[in-house]
């Protein structure tokens, strides 16, 4: 069978790598535009897997462009981190439970600003 397994990206990596090239795109990209802002040697089919995964969770949109279609992120990557955050936070019941110990595992300076950023929405 080869040694395909040690060439394998761990789980996820081929994604974000697909969503940092439509971000530094900025502009709507089929599946052939992603490879080549990819730079790297993936066949165009596996380009529109992931793509097509992307949009199946709603990270990307997708618009026709001719027989095919264009991708655009949904979000900017902090919106994509923050949808990430409350989907995992919606996984468990005891959501104070997660929220106290995440508080908790922050730094001083994140905890200073997650605080400056909390009185700022109770002055909004």
């Amino acid at each position: 069978m080869g040694d395909e397994s040690a060439e394998r990206r761990p789980a996820g990596e081929l994604e974000a790598e697909v969503l940092a090239a439509l971000w530094a795109a900025g502009e709507p990209l089929t599946p052939g535009g992603v490879r080549k802002a990819l730079g790297v040697p993936l066949a165009r089919t596996t380009v529109t897997t992931i793509l097509s995964r992307l949009h199946e969770k709603g990270t990307v949109g997708r618009t026709r462009s001719g027989r095919g279609y264009a991708y655009a992120p949904t979000e900017d990557a902090p919106g994509l981190t923050a949808r990430r955050m409350h989907s995992e936070l919606a996984k468990d019941e005891d959501r104070g439970a997660v929220l106290a110990r995440f508080v908790s595992q922050l730094n001083d300076e994140d905890e200073q600003l997650l605080r400056a950023l909390l009185d700022d929405g109770e002055a909004g």
